[in-house]
């Protein structure tokens, strides 16, 4: 894959001279028009050998381009706060958002390539990192991003050349240290498992772009006109109709029986019995979410869905009694700001992600787009039938990280919701609870008991399970929802 970035490609200075001005000025036209147009943000990931201008080529486009849309991120050791969440969550932090552009050096490659060729991994472990990075671009892709990926190569023999030269000039030795030497070293190892990564995850949503770095004149005239070009065609191919779902569509169960219509609603609690096992039951968490082991190994995600007037927010208020006030967040889940429809779906709930014996409480959740985003029409077909996998794949690297992700849907009967609304509408205290959009709502009851069942069916995992609540009593949903959480919190410790 490297062969044709050592054929010691190169342009005369006169050329470059020549070509420099009306490239600089296309690429800061495209800016604009890219800034102007504001439907899809550039990520350009800088990887390669040292020594390969991979610096100088940043630094350069922020020279050529106007640097106030573009987005630098130098991605280095991880830190405290950053290896408390999954490795993914500080570049999703780092996402640009539409017409912008991000420009990682150093991105989610770095760390899963250095840690095979020093051995810390094996290649299992690198094999896994690759279908993660695989999932993450082709999501940001579908999402309308354009990745555009660069890898600086130079042949072991011109590095060593390219790095006793920058240590001769007084002005430019700071820039090769010890560990540059080191792993120089190693350069076979790290062309090995490079090259095999790159091939792993050249993919036709984000394919690798591998540029000779022995002559800066190439190099620069090389990724100048690529980008130039990807932004152009891309302006040009946008379109504001989503694209098609090529999936076979899903239809309800020709019996019409599902996981909703088969709860027992019955189900209940007597006042004094209420009490006397919240009590118990809140005394028990209190205790699970002070125990060492959980404040120095773990977090907890709880995340709730439910129907209108389920009773949600009562159940979050007896888990919230149970904890300490420094210890956790309640997150409610509206209509996505200007800001987070400028980013990925997914982008916003990142944010809220908790660090190591905290507990994020989310009320309303990223399932929200296969349900009021599909039923309502907000969002196409081919991009609520993806989050089922999308979704999954977030839950999964949460769990890697030991945080804990417990699911509640919140089922109430449609007699007992009508029950509700018309209660609300008669206390003074509860009528902002009861909107037009609930009523709106309660028509479709038949679509969203069916989005419910196929979002149960499709994300209910060994490591984030749903726990559907019979709500018809509030008293048996609070004491659920509690025992859930403690015996989920005890398996772990």
């Amino acid at each position: 894959m490297f062969e044709s970035a050592e054929l010691g490609h190169a342009v005369e200075k006169k050329v470059y001279k020549k070509e420099v001005p009306e490239l600089r000025k296309s690429l800061l036209d495209a800016q604009f028009d890219l800034a102007d147009d504001a439907s899809f943000p550039i990520i350009i990931l800088v990887g390669g050998v040292d020594g390969a201008g991979k610096g100088d080529t940043v630094n350069l486009l922020n020279t050529w381009m106007d640097p106030r849309y573009i987005q630098v991120h130098g991605m280095g050791v991880p830190s405290q706060e950053e290896r408390e969440r999954p490795p993914i969550w500080r570049f999703w932090r780092a996402l640009p958002p539409k017409g912008r552009i991000g420009i990682f050096f150093g991105s989610w490659y770095t760390l899963p390539i250095v840690e095979r060729v020093i051995g810390k991994s094996k290649k299992l472990a690198l094999d896994k990192s690759i279908g993660d990075i695989n999932r993450f671009e082709q999501m940001l892709s579908d999402e309308g991003t354009l990745i555009i990926k660069f890898w600086f190569h130079l042949s072991k023999k011109a590095q060593k050349k390219r790095l006793k030269f920058l240590e001769k000039d007084p002005q430019t030795k700071w820039r090769v240290v010890s560990s540059d030497w080191e792993r120089h070293k190693k350069y076979d190892k790290f062309r090995k498992w490079s090259e095999y990564t790159l091939r792993e995850t050249s993919t036709g949503a984000a394919p690798w772009i591998v540029v000779e770095g022995t002559d800066a004149r190439y190099r620069n005239l090389t990724v100048g006109k690529i980008l130039l070009k990807a932004i152009n065609n891309r302006l040009e191919q946008n379109k504001a109709s989503g694209a098609a779902s090529k999936a076979p569509p899903l239809v309800p169960h020709i019996d019409e029986r599902n996981i909703i219509k088969s709860l027992d609603m019955t189900l209940s609690y007597e006042k004094p019995a209420y009490k006397r096992e919240l009590e118990k039951m809140q005394g028990r968490l209190n205790k699970l979410s002070r125990h060492p082991k959980f404040k120095k190994n773990f977090s907890l995600v709880l995340a709730y869905e439910g129907a209108d007037a389920g009773g949600k927010g009562g159940n979050i208020r007896r888990i919230t009694a149970a904890l300490d006030a420094r210890q956790y967040s309640i997150i409610p889940i509206a209509a996505p700001t200007a800001d987070e429809l400028a980013q990925p779906y997914l982008w916003r709930f990142w944010q809220h992600i908790p660090g190591t014996g905290r507990v994020a409480i989310f009320d309303r959740t990223w399932y929200g787009r296969v349900l009021v985003e599909r039923v309502e029409g907000f969002c196409p077909e081919a991009d609520w039938m993806r989050a089922y996998s999308e979704i999954n794949d977030f839950e999964e690297q949460l769990d890697r990280a030991n945080i804990l992700v417990i699911k509640f849907w919140v089922a109430i009967s449609k007699e007992e919701q009508l029950r509700r609304f018309k209660e609300r509408k008669k206390v003074g205290f509860k009528q902002f609870k009861l909107t037009n959009e609930d009523w709106r709502n309660r028509g479709k009851w038949d679509e969203y008991e069916q989005a419910v069942c196929d979002m149960v069916d499709r994300t209910s995992t060994s490591i984030a399970p749903w726990t559907i609540i019979e709500g018809d009593s509030k008293y048996y949903a609070r004491i659920k929802a509690l025992k859930t959480i403690c015996e989920r919190i005890e398996s772990v410790l």
